[in-house]
């Protein structure tokens, strides 16, 4: 029941914060998009490469994986290391990130406990870890729209187990969003505006336009 005597305006714990958050992008490889047929394979591109600019925006840390890189599924797709040229990408052998150590370490290294989780594909390489995570503490959100199952089923069913066992499903323009959260916050309202038009879509457009006939400053 609500108390109105101690009610404020201050966000809810649960939003995501630029400090206190971290986002993993596992598999985005070739050979795992040929196999994608859950979506649009171009959307899941785009949206990819909008969640990581979001997150270079806001300098929330990142960790690259890819699977069997050499032998079976072929290089991570160029976008990401073209956001984040230094980051160091971890191949692994397992399936589950998260029975990897370097992976585990990687994520351990960027100190936040709350995990921002993309990839392929959505029932394997994303609900393993995801279900990993969760069991030793981590509050995790999943990323549907920057992930992809090899069917519509096997995404929807992946993405229904890790709600069960307690993940959060967002969007990319919604973790962009939630990061910037007031139109205020003029460092970033630049970076944010610029993620939005090159990869928002029609939202995009719609911020060109109001910039085009309103002003420049106008809001998203």
């Amino acid at each position: 029941m609500v108390n109105i005597s101690e009610v404020t305006a201050a966000p809810s714990p649960d939003l995501l914060t630029p400090d206190d958050c971290a986002v993993l992008f596992i598999d985005h490889q070739p050979q795992m998009f040929f196999g994608t047929g859950s979506g649009d394979r171009t959307a899941i591109i785009n949206s990819t490469v909008g969640l990581a600019k979001a997150a270079k925006a806001f300098d929330v840390p990142v960790v690259l994986s890819t699977v069997a890189a050499e032998t079976f599924s072929g290089p991570i797709m160029p976008q990401l290391p073209e956001v984040f040229p230094e980051q160091k990408i971890i191949d692994r052998t397992t399936m589950n990130a998260w029975e990897d150590v370097n992976f585990v370490e990687a994520v351990k290294a960027t100190g936040r406990k709350k995990l921002v989780f993309a990839g392929l594909w959505t029932e394997v390489c994303i609900v393993l870890p995801v279900l990993s995570a969760l069991a030793q503490g981590y509050e995790v959100y999943v990323v549907t729209d920057a992930s992809g199952g090899v069917t519509p089923q096997a995404h929807e069913h992946a993405v229904q187990r890790m709600v069960q066992a307690g993940a959060v499903p967002v969007t990319w323009v919604q973790v962009l969003l939630e990061l910037q959260r007031d139109w205020a916050r003029t460092e970033t309202y630049a970076a944010v505006g610029d993620v939005v038009k090159e990869h928002g879509g029609t939202y995009g457009l719609g911020m060109v336009y109001a910039q085009a006939i309103i002003g420049a400053h106008a809001a998203g």
